[in-house]
């Protein structure tokens, strides 16, 4: 399968223990986050959808979901990997106090992953794979979940082709850093990331 992510994700405490079976998304908290992101676009609220159907958004259009101690952002202008990408980044890391914030970047067509990695709303690991371009940044100390993808790098192997699967290495991030299991995968209480509700917002 294929992925298309723009995803930035923040939580409060462990992420298997925030999110759980039940979340709802405070729709003035997301409101006012998008418009926080956007001061100068006029802002449309445009309904509610599940983070299965946020993904990848339209360029003109970003998702948001305000939870008790999580908060979630979909925004297509992440993928463009440039100064406003990272203020994008960077503003959904520092909301919430005391929280860790992940920000993944796949792309289906376009083989790469970026994944950045905020403490308290310090960047503390920023990293940008490729397919063809092997590694592009590799900034800050490597987190436990990405060592075994290094290993065949660290031991003197080529980084072009990258010797290891771009998407199989930030969902890995995504699981154990973002959502405390698979963005696709259901828990024994029944709680599927994919399902989270999120607010949907035009950009006029």
């Amino acid at each position: 399968m294929g992925w298309s992510v723009a995803l930035a994700c923040a939580s409060v405490g462990e992420p298997a223990e925030v999110f759980r079976p039940g979340l709802s998304s405070d729709a003035g908290a997301a409101a006012e986050l998008a418009r926080g992101l956007y001061p100068a676009a006029t802002i449309v609220e445009t309904g509610d959808t599940v983070l299965d159907f946020a993904l990848w958004p339209y360029e003109d259009e970003v998702f948001v979901g305000s939870y008790d101690g999580a908060l979630i952002v979909c925004d297509r202008r992440l993928f463009c990997l440039d100064d406003d990408a990272r203020r994008v980044a960077d503003t959904v890391a520092a909301v919430l106090p005391g929280a860790r914030c992940g920000v993944l970047v796949l792309h289906s067509v376009l083989p790469g992953c970026w994944f950045r990695w905020y403490e308290e709303g310090r960047l503390v690991r920023d990293v940008f794979v490729t397919v063809h371009d092997g590694v592009v940044v590799d900034q800050g100390p490597r987190l436990p979940a990405e060592q075994p993808y290094w290993d065949a790098i660290d031991g003197g192997a080529a980084d072009v082709p990258l010797p290891f699967d771009h998407e199989e290495f930030g969902l890995r991030l995504a699981q154990t850093m973002m959502f405390g299991r698979g963005i696709a995968e259901r828990g024994e209480d029944g709680f599927l990331p994919l399902e989270l509700p999120l607010r949907r917002f035009k950009l006029r």
